[in-house]
């Protein structure tokens, strides 16, 4: 049986530093390098990635839909670089936002966070838009198997706020709300619980108490989409021990040289581990 998430997150950021590497194979990005808009060019280009990443970074996240594009040889590849990045000693977050509720959603926990699944992860990220309450089949789960997830909290795009930052049914913000929730399943968990949030780097200045998350914090937006050290600072405060910022295009813009890909990485997560308090 492995290690809870919590802890395992713990130990990869503390041996590798703060950093999530995200996997996304725009088509623009495989024309940069290039590849091919095909499942070949997919292959070659998740290959360069668990080759110049998944020796030195603590988390890749690979997003779900760049592969799920090309259909089943698309996934076929997915499956190849979980395995191939875990192997090399990587976290991998896959990034697929589900959210369904009843036997739906337990067949999508089944898919990513079940022993032996093909596309089985350390951790997803979900969508809680359903009600919190709906994701219980994937925490259930994950916590069963030892893997994480990551509920959306506050996104960075500008149609998210309207719903995210809304006033629910008990006077507090819909995402204090989840923040809440989450930080309900992950009580009395050490070092930290499985359930952890996602909230863009570039939200500002953020009016939530995160003070009982318990949980890990995956910042998008860190880099190219203008996320900056100063941001992280604002945004997160005190709890930025427990942020993992990810950055993608302002690292895979150096590929496909193996080498220039790992340095960019290496620096990004130099930068942070200077200013992240662990």
């Amino acid at each position: 049986m492995r290690a809870p998430f919590g802890a395992r997150v713990t130990t990869a950021v503390s041996l590798r530093g703060p950093l999530c590497v995200g996997v996304d194979p725009h088509p623009s990005l495989l024309a940069d390098w290039g590849l091919p808009a095909s499942a070949e060019g997919l292959e070659r280009f998740a290959t360069t990635c668990v080759e110049a990443f998944a020796g030195d970074i603590a988390v890749l996240k690979p997003q779900s839909a760049f592969f799920e594009a090309y259909g089943s040889a698309g996934i076929a590849v997915l499956e190849r670089l979980i395995v191939a990045a875990r192997r090399a000693g990587a976290l991998v977050l896959l990034d697929v936002k589900r959210g369904d509720i009843g036997s739906t959603m337990a067949a999508y926990a089944a898919a990513y966070l079940a022993e032996g699944a093909p596309l089985a992860a350390d951790a997803v990220t979900l969508s809680p838009y359903l009600g919190f309450g709906s994701l219980d089949p994937a925490l259930d789960l994950a916590a069963r198997t030892g893997r994480g997830v990551f509920v959306l909290a506050l996104t960075s795009n500008k149609e998210g706020a309207s719903v995210q930052r809304a006033t629910g049914g008990g006077g507090a913000s819909v995402v204090q709300e989840i923040v809440d929730e989450a930080a309900a399943r992950n009580a009395g968990a050490s070092p930290l619980g499985p359930v952890g949030l996602v909230i863009g780097a570039t939200v500002g200045r953020l009016e939530l108490d995160l003070s009982q998350l318990n949980g890990t914090i995956l910042a998008p937006g860190f880099g190219a989409q203008g996320g900056t050290l100063a941001d992280l600072r604002t945004v997160f405060g005190d709890s930025l021990r427990h942020v993992l910022p990810s950055s993608s295009r302002e690292i895979l813009r150096h590929g496909p040289d193996v080498a220039a890909l790992r340095g960019a990485a290496l620096r990004v997560r130099d930068s942070l581990a200077v200013a992240h308090p662990l």
